[in-house]
This record gives C-alpha cells, sequence and structure tokens, in this order.
C-alpha cells in the first residue's frame, strides 16, 4: 500500500483512468496448467497472535479450498499463539505443521525457508491477524495465478479488520468449538474506549485508502498493464518455484534477508522487473488488523521505506518511461515479423505476455515502470511542493489546491463505493486531514532513506 498517490490530480490517477478507458488486454488466455490441480501450501507467520490466531484459522477451516499443508510459523512468540492454533486445529480435524523459533528473525526468512523446504505448486501467505472473509478467496487468487505463465502472485481485495467483522466470527461453528476448550481466549479483547478510539481512526483511515487505491488505482493499473507494483503481502498467493528462483535464490547471494523494512514490496519489485506480473482480484475479501493510531507513523514508515529502497535497486525498472520508444520498436518489428513470413507458432495465449528477465528490462524497461517512475515522483515532489506553500505562507494556493484535490478524490471513490456511497462521502471528508498529515510525514521517511543511503552507508535494511 506504499505507492498511494498523495495528491488525487497525480499522474497515477491519470495511468488509472486511462488503464479503465482502454480497457484490457483482448488476448483470450488459454493457460497450459490446469488450477484445479495445483497444491497450495498455506504458511502462517506468527507473532503473538493469541488474540488472532483463532479467528484465522476459522475462517481458513471455511475455505472452498482445502490446502495440502497449513504450516505456522512461530516467530518466537510470548503468548499462547501456538497452543491455541493446535488446540483448534485438534478440535476441529485440521491437520497443521508448527515451527517454533526461540527469536524472532522475522518475515522474509520464513517465505524463503518455506519456498525451498516445501514442494508445493502454490505458497500462499496468511498473516496471523488477518482473516479470509470470502470463503472462495484461496480458490479464485489461485484460479486467477493460473490463468499465465507469467503471473508470479495474486492477492484479493484487503480492508481493516473491524470490531464487527471479530463478532461475526465467534457464530461460526469452528470457533464456537474452540471457545468451549478455551473460555479465555480474547478472541474479543475488552480495552477501554481510548484504545477502540485509536483503532476506530486508524481503520476509518486505512478503509478509506485501500477501498481508494484497490478499488481505482490498482484496478486501473491491472487493466493497463496487467500488473501492480507489488502484492498486498498478508493475504497473498505465490507461485512456490518463482519465489524461490526468481527472488530468494538470486538475490540472497547478494543481501542476504535484508529485502528492505517490508518484504513484498521488494518481492514485487523483483517479479516485475524479471517479466513477471502480479495481480489483484476484486471479488474476493481479506480483513487484517491494524494498528492503533499511535503506530500508524511506524508502519507508514517501513511501507514507504521500503519502496524507496525498493527504488533504489531496481532503478532499470524505474528508468522504463525513458525506454519506451526503445521498447515501441521493437515490439513493432516482432508484430512485422507475426504478419509476414514468420508464423505466430504458439500453442498457448496469455495477456499482457512479455519477456522474461532482467536483462531485457535493463535494456527496454517495462510497461509497469511508468508506474514505478510516476509513484517515485509523487513520493517526493508533493510533500515538498506541499511544505514549500506552507513556509511561504502561500495560503490560497493551498487552500484551492486542497479543496480541488478533495472533491476529484471523494467524486472517484463514492463513484467506486457501489452500494456504500454515502458511507464513502463523509468518511473521505474525515479522513482528509490524516490523509494530509501522511503526506507531510513522508518528509521524514526520504530524509531517513537519503541518509541511510549517503551518510551512513547503512543497507541493512530489513523488517
Amino acid at each position: 500500500m506504499a505507492t498511494t498517490p498523495y495528491f488525487i490530480l497525480s499522474p497515477n490517477t491519470v495511468l488509472s483512468l486511462i488503464g479503465l478507458a482502454h480497457g484490457p488486454d483482448k488476448t483470450l488466455p488459454n493457460p497450459a496448467e490446469d488450477w484445479r490441480e495445483a497444491t497450495v501450501d498455506v504458511v502462517i507467520p506468527a507473532f503473538n497472535e493469541e488474540s488472532n490466531i483463532p479467528l484465522c484459522l476459522a475462517a481458513l477451516a471455511r475455505q472452498t479450498r482445502k490446502p495440502t499443508r497449513i504450516i505456522l510459523i512461530d516467530d518466537g512468540s510470548h503468548d499462547r499463539t501456538v497452543e491455541y492454533a493446535q488446540t483448534f486445529c485438534a478440535l476441529n480435524g485440521m491437520d497443521l505443521i508448527t515451527i517454533r523459533r526461540a527469536h524472532s528473525i522475522g518475515k522474509t526468512p520464513t517465505l524463503k525457508r518455506q519456498s525451498r523446504e516445501f514442494d508445493s505448486d502454490v505458497e500462499f501467505i496468511l498473516d496471523g491477524d488477518t482473516v479470509l472473509e470470502s470463503d472462495n478467496y484461496i480458490d479464485r487468487v489461485v484460479e486467477e495465478l493460473y490463468k499465465g505463465a507469467g503471473i508470479a502472485s495474486a492477492c484479493g481485495t484487503v480492508l481493516p479488520l473491524r470490531d464487527r467483522d471479530r463478532h461475526a466470527m465467534l457464530k461460526t461453528e469452528a470457533l464456537q468449538t474452540f471457545l468451549k476448550s478455551h473460555p479465555e481466549a480474547t478472541i474479543y479483547p475488552k480495552v477501554g474506549w481510548f484504545h477502540h478510539l485509536q483503532r476506530g481512526i486508524t481503520n476509518m483511515y486505512r478503509d478509506v485508502l485501500y477501498y481508494f487505491l484497490q478499488k481505482f488505482v490498482y484496478l486501473g493499473q491491472v487493466t493497463f498493464f496487467g500488473s501492480i507494483l507489488n502484492p498486498v503481502g498478508c493475504a497473498v498467493a505465490y507461485r512456490r518455484s518463482v519465489l524461490k528462483t526468481i527472488v530468494f535464490d538470486r538475490y540472497e547471494p547478494i543481501l542476504g534477508d535484508d529485502l528492505t523494512n517490508s518484504e513484498d514490496i521488494f518481492i514485487g519489485f523483483a517479479m516485475n522487473d524479471n517479466g513477471y506480473r502480479n495481480i489483484q482480484v476484486t471479488d474476493v475479501y481479506a480483513r487484517s488488523q491494524e494498528p492503533e493510531v499511535g503506530r500508524v507513523p511506524g508502519q507508514i514508515y517501513l511501507w514507504s521505506s521500503s519502496f524507496l529502497q525498493s527504488c533504489y535497486y531496481f532503478d532499470d525498472l524505474m528508468r522504463s518511461p525513458f525506454k519506451a520508444f526503445k521498447r515501441y520498436r521493437r515490439k513493432k518489428k516482432e508484430a512485422s515479423k507475426v504478419t509476414g513470413n514468420h508464423a505466430d507458432k504458439r500453442v498457448h495465449f496469455e495477456q499482457y505476455r512479455q519477456p522474461f528477465g532482467a536483462d531485457y528490462t535493463r535494456k527496454y524497461g517495462r510497461p509497469i515502470g511508468w508506474v514505478l517512475f510516476m509513484s517515485a515522483f509523487e513520493k517526493v515532489a508533493f510533500p515538498t511542493a506541499l511544505l514549500i506553500m506552507i513556509l511561504l505562507q502561500l495560503w490560497e494556493p493551498l487552500a484551492i489546491t486542497l479543496i480541488a484535490e478533495t472533491a476529484v478524490g471523494t467524486s472517484i471513490l463514492v463513484t467506486v463505493a457501489k452500494g456504500h456511497r454515502l458511507e464513502y462521502f463523509f468518511k473521505s471528508l474525515l479522513v482528509m486531514p490524516l490523509r494530509y498529515a501522511v503526506l507531510l510525514f513522508d518528509l521524514v521517511t526520504i530524509g531517513r532513506f537519503a541518509a541511510d543511503l549517503w551518510i551512513f552507508r547503512n543497507r541493512r535494511w530489513r523488517k
């Protein structure tokens, strides 16, 4: 979620509008592999998730597609995460493989080790604080993942986990069975009004942000380019072999486990850099727990800094717009061969097909590179422009800009929020101050990134 357009009146908004107007690639895919035959391992990284792990497993239990393995990776928890998970699975007839660590080593090594130690076709990552709201979530993302050999990851639409969602999960049979055994389990944590208020503020802000991003910005990008920059990492399906070879086998010798401050962003960039695509499915939903408002700046720093760090590592991809003409000439030359004496002998067709390999990116760039370049420009230019207007006391231009931007953003959000238009209209207005505060906070992130890069020479970027 790190590449949000700060001002709605932005290049990325224009790209999404063009994408939606242009429409998707008209190629009819006929995949070589049957998605129904794919084996799926669910990997659940968890750290102190005793309040969430029963909910996570209860949602997993009702999935229409049953995984081959469920693997819980306890990253040094100090609570009853493992005990609750094992009891829940034993009571509900679910096989669980548990791996316990004496101390926390992070999520990146978890993904790496499971991609190497197991042999499934699909590695589905499900964070311990995430609930699959749609019963066919895994089915749908695996189905979309197998619509082309060039698709490396697929995720659904992710929204904040609310108290009402927890309350609804309490009615499920699997969770009721567990609670009879552990009535003390804090599935519905009893906290004071102040904590409820803090998390409520975060949920409202993130709900507007996520909805706008996934129902408009990402949708336009997937429609136009066939990919987004990176998947939402809390509930995502990866082709295990691609994750292993393209990401970990290639970059571990260079970077070790320091794949930036948010591994899913680095992984998404690496996939795009090598000609693979990250897609999002809009008709299935997951809900993930958000931090209280006081912890939001730290999370924003992780996401935003990871975006900048990934831009640094994948600068060839970011420079794609400057190679667009060269890429156009190559594509035109290949098309002339097909229409000439060289017949197209492909048996299997795929939308948005492109050559694999980082060498191709280095020479020709990638279409998705436009999104990356524009996002990097927005991340630096927009907060800087806002700060300059404040310092120079340009109040009238600033007010006009913010009012116009809010009006356009709210209009887009209301348009895409079918069935909830009035709700999102008021939410959009209420979270506006937070959105601009986040914009200014990014100046701190940019400063820390620059200091790491050029002053302290610190590139041990790791979540």
